[in-house]
């Protein structure tokens, strides 16, 4: 798993998720439930993870869109 994306915003994650499951690749969402902690003041940045296999492709269809992917 390499991570695809970190961002504050969760409508970021949502579109990103929907864009690349439109395309196949399967992304996982993580740390969706740090709010509890945090206190739902969104301060701690949300990942989308994907398989190592499909990194490259997933970090051009965001890429195309608009997104720029983390690069860790």
């Amino acid at each position: 798993m390499r991570e695809l994306l970190r961002t504050n915003d969760p409508t970021v994650i949502a579109f990103a998720s929907a864009l690349l499951e439109g395309e196949g690749i399967v992304a996982f969402p993580l740390d969706v439930h740090m709010s509890t902690l945090e206190g739902s003041i969104g301060i701690l940045p949300r990942r989308l993870m994907v398989a190592d296999r499909d990194h490259f492709a997933a970090c051009a269809i965001l890429r195309d869109n608009g997104i720029e992917p983390s690069d860790p």
